[in-house]
């Protein structure tokens, strides 16, 4: 039967793996790192850990029933997916990559990808012609952030998929911030899908964890010997509380972003923010592609305001609102990017990119919308008069005396 996506959060819909010992309802946490052979050469269908697990096997196949994937890799983080997919490219191999890209990727591509010989382009990819324009004979893939973090760029994934066809390239598409849920880019074409699932599909902000899904049989068999040669995958325990997660991936996104549209609309209204970045928006300027090839806009905001100042005092002042790295947990958490999650990007890339001191980025929860927006409120409000905190050393010495 093809169960509706809010199904298949919630139930283990395929056959690949037995039936839970004991009826149990959720999976059993496969504790173990290695499994006994019945004889020799004789196998469980799974042997050792690192290659496959129960617990993660399972949460493998949900988020590929998910992904519409032919088959997903669970690893320890999102980072540890973006690591595994660079190992398919060898030295001398280009991406094409979005130019407003998490500043993780920018960091491994550069500290890692580059230091083996790997290059990378960034450009805005939401103009084809500049993605046309940067294709080199050497060009492998191109790598698509859509929606972008954190300006919220859209990228046209059919589009791209046209260019990738026509230069015989891999299509790869992080997904982390729609989830699978408002956004399914193999339907429209990608080779690969990169999940941080410590995001959306884990939600609770409380483990790590990273997808990467592919498209094709080949590419999986190749990801597989990967996998297992470097040793990338996610552990029992945090397969097993990712699957907890995913349950509650449907109800979590729906009020996510019904919040995120009436903050977006009370963000706009407010005299000490300059502009709204919120794919929801109509007059967001991928608002149109971004309506054809999803679900929904999700629930990530960026914001700039008037001077550095307010956006410093709004992190310091936030009590509800968790000034915090990461994003899509249940909590709404916000981040000053410029410090925090793209600070290893060169300067002249933030501010060609507008990441500058005034920019802020808004993971927005399912708390009640109304308490949100009191909390940013009282924290846009005019600072009070404060004596300047003392230096260690000065308490120090005024304890003495």
């Amino acid at each position: 039967m093809d169960y509706r996506m809010e199904t298949r959060c919630c139930h283990k819909v395929t056959e690949i793996v037995e039936e839970h010992p004991f009826g149990a309802v959720s999976v059993p946490i496969y504790q173990t790192a290695t499994f006994a052979h019945r004889g020799i050469g004789e196998s469980t269908g799974h042997d050792y850990s690192r290659v496959s697990n129960p617990t993660r096997d399972e949460l493998e196949h949900t988020v590929s029933s998910l992904e519409g994937a032919v088959d997903t890799l669970a690893c320890a983080s999102g980072m540890a997916a973006v690591s595994l997919v660079l190992e398919l490219f060898e030295k001398g191999a280009h991406m094409v990559c979005s130019e407003d890209l998490y500043g993780g990727s920018v960091r491994i591509f550069s500290a890692v990808g580059e230091r083996r010989g790997l290059q990378f382009s960034y450009v805005n990819t939401a103009d084809e012609t500049l993605v046309e324009a940067a294709i080199r004979p050497e060009t492998k893939a191109l790598y698509i952030e859509t929606p972008s973090n954190p300006t919220m760029q859209i990228t046209d994934l059919r589009a791209m998929k046209s260019l990738a066809d026509r230069y015989h390239l891999f299509l790869i598409v992080d997904n982390t911030f729609l989830s699978p849920y408002f956004q399914r880019p193999i339907e429209l074409g990608a080779d690969l899908v990169i999940h941080s699932g410590t995001k959306y599909l884990a939600g609770h902000n409380d483990t790590l964890a990273g997808f990467v899904c592919t498209s094709d049989k080949e590419l999986s068999e190749r990801l597989r010997y990967l996998y297992k040669t470097v040793g990338n995958g996610l552990s029992p325990f945090d397969s097993y509380l990712t699957l907890r997660g995913i349950k509650t991936l449907a109800v979590r996104m729906e009020r996510q972003q019904e919040n995120a549209m009436v903050l977006a609309k009370w963000l706009k209204s407010q005299e000490k923010v300059r502009q709204v970045f919120y794919v929801g928006l109509p007059e967001h300027p991928g608002y149109e592609v971004n309506q054809r090839q999803s679900d929904g806009a999700g629930s990530m905001i960026s914001f700039t305001v008037d001077t550095e100042e307010t956006a410093r005092r709004i992190l310091e002042r936030v009590k509800l609102i968790v000034y915090a790295e990461s994003l899509g947990g249940v909590e709404s958490l916000i981040t000053y990017p410029m410090l925090q999650t793209h600070s290893d990007v060169p300067e002249e890339v933030r501010e060609h990119l507008g990441i500058t001191g005034c920019f802020l980025r808004l993971s927005v929860g399912i708390e009640h919308v109304e308490d949100l927006i009191a909390d940013l409120s009282q924290a846009m409000e005019a600072m009070e008069e404060r004596p300047e905190r003392m230096t260690k050393a000065e308490g120090e010495e005024k304890n003495n005396v």
